[in-house]
């Protein structure tokens, strides 16, 4: 059985460690924490990519190095978090429930009343590392629409499985799905 999976991101190759999501499906796990070489590298390319945009906003944890990275290039742009918990800091707070195929069971996000208020009338970029079921996405665009945000676009680093084939995301690079061998699904 394969354990990981090679591949060319934004010009660097990394090797995925496969993850099994249930008895006959696995996931490649990207992971961009502790890697600034493909962080850098990745948010140029988004940036290439991107539409014109107010700010950017990403979900806590993992879409932090890469909103963090492409907001520095980009002339040092404020962007936004949704957290996974309230801040004491945090008042006026927006709230969704979003399930991820990469955390286990139910998650709640949580958006600053302040950061809201900064986002009204605005073009907001949503940003992620990997979009695959869409649900993390999905929840953004929840938030940002509560605020009264403008969604210019959805980027990711990867789109894994059936994201790759959406017509409403932009991404640089698709990750396919594994079967329980590590072969890759098309």
């Amino acid at each position: 059985m394969k354990k990981s999976y090679k591949m060319n991101i934004a010009g660097l190759y990394r090797e995925l460690p496969l993850c099994p999501l249930n008895e006959n499906l696995q996931i490649g796990a990207f992971v961009i924490f502790g890697d600034p070489e493909l962080t850098t590298a990745c948010a140029k390319e988004l940036l290439k990519k991107a539409p014109e945009y107010d700010y950017a906003i990403t979900a806590e944890s993992k879409g932090i190095p890469i909103v963090h990275e492409m907001a520095r290039l980009d002339g040092n742009r404020k962007y936004f978090l949704a957290r996974k918990k309230p801040k004491l800091y945090m008042n006026g707070v927006f709230e969704v429930t979003v399930r991820s195929i990469t955390t286990e069971g139910e998650q709640k996000l949580y958006l600053d009343g302040a950061d809201a208020k900064l986002m009204k009338g605005k073009r907001i970029l949503l940003v992620d590392d990997v979009i695959s079921t869409g649900e993390s996405i999905a929840a953004l665009e929840e938030l940002v629409n509560e605020a009264g945000g403008i969604i210019c676009g959805k980027m990711a680093i990867l789109a894994e499985g059936d994201a790759a084939h959406r017509d409403d995301i932009i991404y640089l690079e698709e990750l396919p799905l594994f079967d329980k061998e590590g072969n890759a699904l098309s």
